[in-house]
């Protein structure tokens, strides 16, 4: 587990942080008035932290504050929709690269600031791409709610659902969607793949370390991975007790290395298998799985752990964590072996990050 370890959390009642205490863990927040905080990132360089959201008072903007959440900022300068498009209801994603801070919107759409947030424009090359009239939402609605950087400051890929995985190589000037499945893909006759494609429903994404663009997801129908940046995908369910789940968090030193939380389905409770929670780890990059649970309920536990609820940390041997919408918060600091309960009875935690150090 990394130390000064600071875990950021997003809520249906605003912002809160986690520090690590020497008897434990102190809560710090409500924070942003109250109001619904989809996600929290912050940068390790600055200390700088955001939280996206909307509120019925104050709207959909970006709280910002660079005293480690004391005081906060909200900013709605430029977050307006695409000519003969809705006006976001909320933001629901934050990423950092290249320089610049992302937001991503409900419904779909994408917003770059290159003033730390005070500022926003709209990508209008992902709005505007020729499949837009196709995009469908999922359960939640039409969301953008994951953004991944990679190595090159041109390259970033969201996940939308339910319109799938899309690339940009040339800083957001266009973009390409990439859901096709691999060879070896499975799941192609289930009703929420599209054409030889392994499903629009992606519920999340991310890029594993070191070079090259490998990257995996969680989806409606599985876990799949990537060796190409998106442009293929192939299954990597085999093991796991489901084909359903919401998070995937990466290794931030082992491209081999990620984890899961799977549910038990999408019209069974969503809720673990057998009322079980358990967090499994693929040490092989998905060619196995080993189930984790030790520390976790593994009875009568019918909670939910949401697509963005569940982030590792910086450090060597990683730290896990992952929230609960029952409003608890479990961390592991040895990669899954071992957990313990680090909060409890907050509000239903949309969303998990780790301001990282190494």
């Amino acid at each position: 587990m990394a130390k000064e370890c600071q875990v950021l959390l997003g809520t249906t009642k605003g912002a809160f942080i986690l520090r690590k205490v020497s008897d434990g863990w102190r809560v710090s927040g409500p924070f942003c008035d109250g109001a619904a905080i989809n996600h929290v990132v912050g940068d390790p360089a600055s200390g700088m932290i955001w939280a996206a959201g909307s509120s019925w008072w104050h709207g959909t903007g970006v709280w910002r504050s660079a005293d480690g959440g004391e005081n906060w900022t909200l900013s709605t300068s430029g977050i307006a929709p695409a000519e003969g498009q809705a006006g976001p209801e909320t933001l629901w994603s934050l990423g950092l690269h290249g320089g610049k801070l992302y937001a991503g919107a409900k419904p779909a759409a994408l917003y770059e600031s290159s003033d730390g947030g005070e500022n926003w424009s709209l990508v209008s090359g992902l709005s505007d791409h020729p499949s837009r009239s196709e995009w469908g939402p999922g359960a939640a609605g039409l969301v953008l709610h994951s953004i991944v950087g990679g190595d090159d400051p041109g390259k970033l890929w969201v996940g939308i659902s339910a319109a799938g995985v899309f690339a940009t190589e040339d800083g957001g000037a266009s973009w390409d969607r990439r859901n096709r499945g691999g060879n070896d893909a499975d799941g192609l006759d289930n009703p929420h793949a599209h054409g030889g494609e392994i499903g629009h429903c992606v519920h999340n994404i991310g890029r594993a370390a070191g070079p090259g663009d490998l990257m995996y997801q969680q989806n409606h129908l599985g876990v799949y991975r990537s060796p190409d940046g998106g442009r293929t995908w192939n299954s990597i369910t085999a093991g796991l007790p489901s084909t359903f789940g919401f998070p995937i968090g990466m290794h931030c030193h082992d491209p081999q290395t990620l984890w899961v939380f799977p549910l038990n389905g999408d019209s069974l409770g969503r809720f673990p298998p057998d009322a079980s929670a358990a967090v499994w780890r693929s040490r092989d990059g998905g060619g196995s799985w080993q189930k984790l649970q030790q520390g976790l309920p593994d009875k009568d536990c019918f909670f939910t752990v949401l697509r963005q609820s569940m982030a590792v940390d910086g450090g060597r041997q990683a730290g896990v964590y992952f929230g609960t919408n029952s409003g608890s918060v479990f961390a592991s600091a040895d990669e899954g072996d071992h957990w313990s309960e680090i909060a409890r009875h907050l509000p239903t935690i949309l969303s998990v990050e780790v301001l990282k150090s190494t």
